[in-house]
């Protein structure tokens, strides 16, 4: 008989990927049977996966819609949506929290919670404000002292962000050119993942041998990629010339439109991948390693843009 496998953000990038790597996958389709679990079960995005799986409504608000959403369910995917506000730190642990003690108390056997590095504590207290980071890195904490199995998918930088954050997409310049700027160095590294096509590879390892990785943690990413790599592979797939520019941090947050609470995380958050690795000081060895594990191999950056074109306007 298969197991109940409860997908929090079924509708979103994490979610959707892992439901379809289960879909997909003649193992996993045979061992679990995907519950989708997401606040509006009447968006359209909602009302096409009806067509092909269960779709219950759940909020983090709402204990007595988590309580009936995670009853029956033996594995648990588990993400937070950040909280930008003042207490956004509280919000989104709390959220993290709350899904985890519900999937105790609802007799669940194993959660997949994704998480992320804890910056505060990989920079000793340089960086603090780096909210959703630290928000899920206690959250991890809190879950590995439950008397419940857990693993974790810690995910890089989404390659959708290029799309989807247009504030720091290259913008053009007086001469024609497009201009990808960020206060660090244009050798920073960035550990990028498609987040829709590949979050599921790695979490899918982790469903496919559950005692083999309890307790681990996927860094996940497909590989490092330096600030002007790429601005050279955004070049490359436009047929534009891109390139990248190294400004002040003045400038940087001048160039935001953003509450300053909302800018200092995008501040304080690269300077800190440029200092500290992404994922701390073993980042690329942690990285080569989920590689190595995941139920897949990842897509290139290359790849993901010639899938999914990026417009520069």
């Amino acid at each position: 008989m298969s197991k109940i496998l409860a997908v929090f953000g079924a509708t979103g990038k994490q979610g959707s990927s892992v439901t379809n790597c289960v879909l997909n996958d003649q193992e996993l389709s045979q061992q679990y049977t995907i519950r989708a679990i997401t606040r509006d079960v009447n968006s359209e995005k909602a009302k096409q996966l009806k067509q092909k799986v269960e779709v219950v409504q759940g909020d983090v608000l709402n204990r007595d819609s988590l309580e009936a959403a995670l009853t029956g369910a033996h594995t648990v995917f588990a993400m937070t949506t950040p909280s930008f506000g003042p207490d956004g730190f509280e919000v989104e642990y709390n959220s993290a929290k709350t899904i985890a003690d519900i999937a105790v108390k609802k007799g669940a056997n194993y959660i997949i919670f994704s998480t992320l590095p804890p910056v505060k504590e990989i920079s000793g207290g340089k960086y603090t404000k780096v909210h959703p980071f630290d928000a899920k890195a206690k959250a991890e904490q809190y879950i590995r002292g439950l008397p419940i199995k857990s693993a974790f998918y810690c995910p890089g930088s989404f390659m959708e962000n290029f799309q989807s954050q247009s504030f720091l997409s290259p913008q053009q310049a007086p001469d024609g050119t497009w201009v990808m700027t960020r206060h660090a160095s244009p050798k920073s590294q960035i550990p990028l993942i498609d987040a829709s096509g590949d979050t599921g590879k790695f979490v899918g390892a982790i469903l496919a041998d559950p005692n083999k990785y309890e307790g681990k943690t996927f860094y996940a990413a497909t590989a490092f990629y330096s600030l002007e790599d790429i601005a050279a592979v955004i070049s490359k797939a436009t047929g534009k010339t891109v390139v990248y520019k190294q400004i002040s941090l003045e400038d940087f947050r001048n160039g935001l439109s953003f509450p300053d609470s909302l800018t200092d995380i995008f501040a304080e958050g690269f300077k800190y991948q440029e200092e500290f690795g992404y994922f701390g000081p073993d980042s690329k060895q942690l990285v080569a390693w989920a590689v190595e594990n995941a139920r897949g191999e990842p897509s290139t950056f290359e790849e993901y843009l010639e899938a999914y074109p990026i417009q520069l306007t």
